[in-house]
């Protein structure tokens, strides 16, 4: 401490100097961020218009798509793939490592088994859903089977947000 304390008596405006520094490091990682290279680690992300879940698609990208980072925005990244399209990617769909899309000589299956399927789903597979609807005949399904097909565009996921007057915390607007 005793050093600092004559280092700052010999070297008015260290702080100033200690504010340059910590500016220049910062605009420095932000500048390496900007042009940092990263992989898609999902089977396939929509690249959105804006940093949002219900921005519109401008792309969608594949897994092992590598794109340059161009900005972030919370858990947002901002990316250009290599047709020379920009947009949105969230961040749990990037990863900084380099991914390969083949195992040894043989092309790597990006497929899932009916096992990790279920695995994924915690367990409840197309044989699970029919065991269950056996041991439970007296229930209707029709309700949820009909869910299943509905698709939802963005622009339907706003009115209903702005109707119920919802504000998302992540992911919207």
């Amino acid at each position: 401490m005793k050093i600092v304390q004559q280092y700052r008596k010999i070297v008015p405006g260290t702080g100033l100097i200690r504010t340059i520094l910590m500016v220049t490091l910062l605009m420095a990682g932000l500048a390496w961020a900007a042009g940092q290279v990263m992989s898609v680690q999902v089977r396939t992300s929509k690249l959105r218009s804006r940093p949002s879940f219900l921005g519109s698609t401008v792309a969608e990208v594949g897994y092992g798509a590598q794109v340059t980072v161009k900005s972030q925005k919370g858990s947002w990244i901002e990316v250009s793939v290599p047709d020379g399209q920009s947009g949105w990617l969230h961040k749990s769909a990037l990863s900084e490592d380099e991914l390969a899309m083949v195992s040894g000589e043989l092309e790597a299956n990006t497929g899932a088994s009916g096992e990790e399927i279920a695995l994924a789903g915690k367990g409840f597979s197309k044989q699970v859903e029919g065991e269950y609807r056996k041991k439970n005949g007296d229930l209707d399904y029709t309700w949820v089977d009909l869910m299943e097909t509905m698709v939802i565009s963005p622009e339907e996921a706003e009115e209903f947000l702005a109707a119920g007057e919802i504000k998302p915390k992540e992911g919207g607007r």
